[in-house]
């Protein structure tokens, strides 16, 4: 009789974990960023489940497909774009978007990885469409940018080519030419079940080749700039130069003649000091010339032939005379 309890304990507990298992497998769980489709043998069944919190299948014939109810972001990668001007650019976008309707979403695309390979095409293709229809000026500036002084200051130093893209009207703008990209892409998305939020030009760059002339037109413009700002410099130079010699020229002349003036001043005290001295004793002063007269002529290479009785040796007789 134990063994027939027995059986029947473990008959029971088999069937408790099978039905519990059935159960399992029969419930499943939304959170709020979620929402399903309930597939049967790879065909949906029944409409989307977007409600967060327990929610019914059949088991083993029915399985969840969980789709993001959040924005999902889409980064494209960048084009090289011609536009109106041909200028080739490499335009740089990305967008955000979401699922909608999961049961489009599911039955044309099937996941996310789908849905960003058409996003790809579709946007790519549009993208191409406005830029290749709009100039350059435009796809960089907004209409209302308003060009400041500063602003015109600094294309000036750019070149001529840069002022004259600030000084250029624009029709749309960058934000219209965005505008207008998001409205032709939106009205392809709803048969994908995907709303597109926005899209936004992250990026716009000259292509590597253009770049490089870009880049060699503002070497030359800058060494162009730089070859005027030192032809002025050394015009400048040379002015201060001319200027400096010109007063240095002033204050030498005006140094010598203050000069000669001292000296002639001078040499004329001098001359009224002398007169003044000798004047009081003309013999002394005759006596004294004469001395200076024997210092200046007078010297062991020097040889005069002069008469003993001259007037020049008075002194230096009179010096004998005197001697006792």
């Amino acid at each position: 009789m134990s063994h027939i309890f027995a059986r029947f304990g473990i008959a029971l507990l088999v069937l408790l974990a099978l039905a519990a298992f059935v159960v399992s497998s029969s419930l499943y769980t939304l959170d709020e960023t979620e929402q399903a489709i309930v597939v049967q043998f790879g065909a949906p069944v029944g409409d989307p489940v977007t409600e967060p919190g327990l929610h019914f299948k059949l088991p083993f014939v029915q399985e969840v497909r969980r789709f993001d109810k959040r924005l999902i972001a889409w980064d494209g990668d960048p084009n090289q774009i011609p536009t109106r001007g041909e200028q080739f650019i490499s335009v740089d976008t990305t967008a955000r978007w979401r699922i909608v309707d999961p049961l489009k979403f599911l039955e044309s695309v099937g996941d996310e990885r789908g849905a960003q390979l058409r996003l790809n095409d579709i946007l790519d293709s549009v993208v191409r469409d406005q830029i290749s229809a709009s100039d350059l000026v435009e796809i960089v500036r907004s209409k209302d940018w308003a060009v400041s002084e500063e602003d015109l200051e600094r294309a000036q130093l750019a070149g001529e080519s840069d002022e004259e893209i600030l000084l250029q009207q624009v029709s749309r703008g960058r934000n219209e030419i965005i505008a207008s990209i998001l409205a032709q892409a939106q009205t392809q998305m709803p048969q994908y079940g995907i709303e597109l939020v926005d899209i936004r030009i992250k990026r716009v760059d000259y292509v590597q080749a253009v770049q490089q002339r870009v880049f060699e037109r503002m070497i030359a413009e800058r060494q162009r700039i730089a070859e005027r700002f030192r032809s002025e410099g050394e015009g400048r130079a040379r002015e201060i130069e001319g200027g400096t010699e010109r007063m240095l020229a002033e204050i030498r002349s005006e140094a010598r003649r203050l000069a000669e003036i001292i000296r002639g001043e001078a040499d004329a005290e001098a001359t009224r000091i002398y007169n003044d001295a000798f004047g009081a004793d003309p013999e002394f002063y005759t006596f004294f010339r004469t001395l200076e007269s024997y210092t200046n002529t007078l010297g062991k290479d020097v040889t005069l032939i002069i008469g003993a009785d001259s007037e020049y040796f008075r002194f230096l007789r009179d010096i004998q005379r005197a001697r006792p």
